[in-house]
């Protein structure tokens, strides 16, 4: 059955069970990690059936796919939300950094699931992660285009040197993690917002 022959309310209770269970799949990977997860435990922590666990996903890696998606996402929300085009761009790179990596630190333990957890997933771990960059990286573009139109150089900013300020963000928080320094991640924002100010300011061909 195609999502259009489904009554709306029809749509609206598997949104309903799809973010339970997505919530459901992060208290459990945050106490067990994804290895040990269950989709029993998954749907014990949801509050639903196993029936309904398999209506939403086909596998318990689909799950994770979805949750790390929806994390991602909301993760990308605070960014954009961080962003103040009133303010000096510099102070607006520090103010985004900030509240990115506050964000990410808030779960450490789901944070180690989704950022090392992912690419156990193989093939569709790696292109769901390559996605999530793109969108950052397009982001990123994005805002450069729109907030510093009066910067020659930064008008010239290239998607490539977009997905390696993203890279180099991703990696240092890869560093913290699995030097069990999640909760501070805060403490990486100078170095971050630094190598974005860097990039920013640097003449691109």
């Amino acid at each position: 059955m195609y999502s259009e022959d489904i009554p709306a309310a029809g749509l609206e209770a598997t949104r309903a069970y799809r973010s339970r269970l997505l919530e459901g799949m992060a208290h459990s990977v945050a106490l067990k990690g994804y290895a040990d997860t269950t989709v029993a435990d998954i749907v014990r922590e949801a509050g639903v059936s196993k029936r309904t666990f398999y209506e939403c996903f086909a596998t318990k890696k689909d799950c994770l796919i979805a949750l790390y998606v929806a994390a991602s996402h909301g993760a990308f929300k605070v960014l954009k939300d961080a962003i103040d085009p009133g303010r000096d761009w510099k102070i607006q790179v520090e103010h985004a950094m900030g509240a990115y990596l506050g964000c990410l630190a808030s779960n450490p333990a789901l944070l180690r699931t989704l950022f090392i957890d992912i690419l156990g997933l193989g093939p569709e771990g790696l292109q769901v992660r390559r996605q999530m960059n793109q969108e950052l990286a397009d982001f990123v573009v994005q805002v450069v285009h729109a907030g510093h139109r009066h910067s020659p150089q930064d008008a010239a900013l290239t998607a490539a040197m977009a997905m390696a300020v993203v890279g180099g963000i991703n990696e240092l928080v890869l560093q913290a993690i699995e030097s069990d320094r999640t909760a501070e991640l805060a403490a990486l924002t100078p170095a971050c917002s630094a190598l974005v100010r860097a990039v920013l300011a640097a003449p691109h061909p």
